[in-house]
């Protein structure tokens, strides 16, 4: 199916994955990035200090809130990218999850190029003394945003002929449509079930918390943010039921919610080229991103 299949259009097919990246402060880092199959633009990416479930998030919901929800994404059989939150977030947006069979990673060319090129063009600028002067993934992450949309954007591809983003947008219907900021919600909540007891309580990860003395002995489930587990909504069979009261709250995030802590900071100093490259970043996107802006532009310089 995908030996030398290309998208007809942007948003068809994205492709995830992951790759390893520099230590900042320290700490490894791992890069999620997609990949918009037709036109090679990077629709989604960030630099976390795990490769799991939560840093995966990151790069994916900002992707849907800004190119657009995808018909398909096509991805591996990495930890992160079988959890169940996926399925659901995917599901929610009604986009098709497809993953690669174990010991057969055809379809995911592309990725692995883009993964290449951000090796020889970004990685290859982070030595040792320019990772010390990054001070923290806020940082890093700044710094390839600014390559991504100001170099790997706009430099025609070979396959294509033409610059990832010029071709996305050229395909992509207009005005775009995007999912609503409640969609996006529902679609990144966590849930799990549970039977409620006799006595009309649940458990999660400790914590105790009271429902309707109605759903006693009823398998029921909870939905909530990973970060918050003070807020817990109670569903069965699609039918929103009420909240769950807290009663008892050893934990308010999800064992697997952890959060990036900013590596110490270190003496902030010149960067050279990746310096200007985020100073030509910071330069166009003053006032936000405006994708239609760079490809004008990046055809007024070819």
């Amino acid at each position: 199916m995908f030996g030398r299949f290309e998208a007809a259009r942007g948003n068809e097919l994205w492709t995830g994955d992951a790759l390893h990246g520099p230590k900042i402060g320290g700490r490894k880092t791992y890069l999620f990035a997609f990949i918009d199959d037709h036109s090679r633009a990077i629709v989604g990416h960030r630099f976390g200090f795990a490769e799991d479930t939560v840093r995966l998030a990151a790069a994916l919901r900002p992707a849907l809130a800004a190119r657009g929800v995808p018909e398909a994404v096509y991805v591996d059989n990495g930890s992160a990218f079988v959890d169940t939150w996926l399925l659901r977030a995917c599901a929610s947006l009604a986009v098709r999850l497809t993953h690669s069979r174990p010991g057969r990673p055809q379809g995911r060319g592309k990725i692995e190029r883009f993964f290449r090129t951000v090796r020889d063009q970004f990685l290859v600028e982070l030595d040792d003394e320019a990772v010390g002067r990054i001070e923290h993934l806020t940082e890093l992450n700044r710094l390839f945003t600014a390559w991504v949309e100001t170099v790997y954007h706009r430099t025609v591809h070979s396959e294509t002929g033409q610059p990832p983003i010029e071709r996305w947008l050229s395909s992509i219907p207009r005005p775009l449509p995007l999912p609503s900021p409640a969609d996006l919600r529902e679609a990144f909540l966590w849930s799990q079930t549970r039977t409620v007891t006799k006595t009309a309580t649940v458990s999660l990860h400790g914590n105790t918390y009271e429902v309707d003395p109605s759903l006693a002995g009823m398998r029921v489930e909870l939905v909530f943010d990973p970060f918050d587990l003070t807020d817990i909504e109670v569903r069965a069979a699609g039918k929103a039921l009420g909240k769950a009261v807290p009663h008892h709250v050893g934990r308010h995030a999800h064992p697997k919610a952890t959060p990036e802590t900013p590596a110490e900071p270190a003496p902030a100093t010149g960067i050279d080229y990746l310096k200007v490259l985020g100073d030509e970043h910071r330069r166009r996107t003053a006032q936000g991103i405006n994708y239609s802006t760079l490809m004008d532009d990046s055809r007024g310089q070819r």
